[in-house]
């Protein structure tokens, strides 16, 4: 199916029928011929199916859908937000999908619209490509479109100015009729076989030079099918998934992540945003609310996910009769503690925002910033909770679940795999759970994931630093302590509040 047939919000099925375009999309060596039908990718592609057949399901749709001032009617976060209300609705939309996944879907459509929403507030920034923007905000909203981003640079010379690495990062070669070439390689695009266009720009850290580096001062957009662009995919987890009851997640929710490839693509003009403008490239990240809104969306998945790491842990000790103990109660109630401070900040971003572009309003940047530290940090926490709280119980279990199938065996398993609360094959079906969240590559990858989605780990620190002084926080906070110090000396109070013997 041509997406330039779709009308209106997509279904499931035209959905993975807009998957079948010709993109180059390769792993194990092989270029995949339709990433709907292949072993990698099809599961994933039919949990993101379920995200538009929700659009359309009666029990979910007036959660999901809205119109917007343009009379677009579309997901409730793939529009601009204009009151705390509306911010608020976006939530329940995020939290409606992110629920279909349990959390583990980081890159689901909704997480691009963090970005692709505000082109419908301010195209006015991307001049002289405004039109460019308002016409992407346009179709990307009407179709609920799914893009990936790729905005990091390959780890390759990375000591050396952007510039000088010419043969691995994405740039410019040239100009051409109707548009530009470009050649270079991009990371991560998490998700990237299974959406409809990339979004391409560089992360808001990138140094670039004025008078040396406009090549690399890029933004646009690329179809998936763009002649010249190749997805190169790490191993899937999905396909090495040997059944739905041995890995219940990785068998259906994995993103897989790719290296981006440009060779001399061609990028047509009403698909650029920015062009050899320096100060553009990186600072429409403020300028946009992506920084805020991309934080709101994340926060409010990985909410949706500690929900329900926390009845998987509550499960987890009851299954080992370990619940009644004091340090194991201390390590549940810590996990929830985590829960209710995600969720907490998302509350806040959404009742306390700030004014937004053309008349919109934006999650807090501060509550934003501190959210993205807190959740880099919550998953390895968790991760540690669920491995002392446990111990080894989540790899006690049998090889497959042929095992249970197994006639000589099941009596065996039904005796010395109980639970203390359950029979075997719920105890087994349990910390096979488990371990796929924690402890397999799937697991393993979340947690990766989880810490550095949002960017360097001293960088959101750094970030939270330069906000305070920017915003003049850091006069306020100095000028409170040097209000205490003022009310004492060497000789004593300097206020008659208080007495001193001498």
């Amino acid at each position: 199916m041509m997406l330039e047939l779709v009308t209106g919000p997509m279904t499931g099925q035209q959905y993975l029928d807009s998957l079948q375009d010709d993109r180059e999309v390769y792993i194990y060596g092989e270029r995949v011929k339709n990433v709907t039908t292949h072993p990698a990718f099809r599961n994933a592609a039919r949990s993101i199916a379920r995200l538009y057949d929700a659009l359309h399901d009666p029990q979910h749709k007036d959660t999901l859908l809205a119109t917007d001032r343009q009379g677009i009617l579309t997901h409730k976060f793939f529009k601009p937000s204009y009151s705390a209300q509306e911010l608020l609705e976006a939530r329940e939309a995020i939290v409606t999908w992110a629920r279909f996944s349990y959390g583990f879907m980081g890159r689901t459509p909704d997480y691009k619209a963090s970005f692709m929403a505000t082109l419908g507030a301010a195209p006015d920034f991307y001049e002289p490509y405004a039109e460019n923007a308002a016409r992407w905000y346009r179709e990307y909203a009407t179709k609920i479109l799914f893009l990936n981003h790729v905005i990091v640079n390959p780890p390759v010379d990375r000591n050396k100015p952007v510039h000088e690495v010419a043969d691995v990062y994405v740039h410019v070669v040239r100009e051409a009729d109707g548009g530009i070439i470009v050649s270079g390689a991009k990371m991560l695009a998490t998700g990237s076989a299974l959406t409809h266009a990339t979004f391409v720009a560089q992360n808001s850290a990138t140094q670039l030079e004025e008078g040396r580096a406009e090549d690399y001062a890029l933004v646009f957009l690329a179809p998936l099918n763009t002649a010249g662009q190749k997805l190169i995919c790490r191993a899937s987890y999905e396909a090495a998934a040997h059944s739905p009851f041995d890995y219940p997640l990785s068998s259906r929710f994995d993103e897989n992540d790719a290296v981006l490839v440009f060779d001399n693509a061609f990028i047509p003009w009403e698909n650029v945003l920015v062009y050899r403008d320096i100060e553009k490239a990186t600072g429409f990240y403020a300028a946009s609310g992506f920084l805020n809104r991309y934080n709101f969306q994340s926060l409010t998945r990985l909410a949706v996910k500690l929900d329900f790491m926390c009845g998987l842990l509550t499960k987890g000790v009851a299954a080992t009769g370990t619940e009644v103990y004091r340090g194991v109660q201390t390590s549940v109630g810590e996990v929830i503690g985590w829960r209710h401070l995600i969720w907490a900040l998302t509350s806040a971003m959404a009742l306390d925002p700030q004014p937004g572009p053309g008349g919109s309003v934006l999650p807090k940047t501060e509550y934003a910033a501190a959210g993205r530290l807190f959740a880099s940090l919550a998953w390895p926490r968790v991760k540690e909770i669920f491995e002392l709280a446990l111990g080894g119980g989540p790899i006690v279990v049998p090889s497959s679940y042929k095992d249970l199938k197994s006639k000589e065996l099941r009596p065996v398993l039904e005796r010395f795999y109980r639970g203390s609360d359950s029979s075997a094959e719920e105890r087994i079906k349990l910390f096979k759970l488990i371990w796929d969240a924690i402890g397999t590559e799937f697991g393993g990858r979340h947690e990766l994931y989880e810490r550095n989605y949002s960017g360097n780990h001293e960088q959101m620190r750094v970030d939270l630093l330069n906000l305070a002084k920017r915003r003049g926080l850091l006069e306020v906070f100095t000028a409170f302590a040097d209000q205490c110090m003022a009310e004492y000396s060497v000789d004593g109070w300097r206020d008659s509040t208080w007495t001193w013997d001498r």
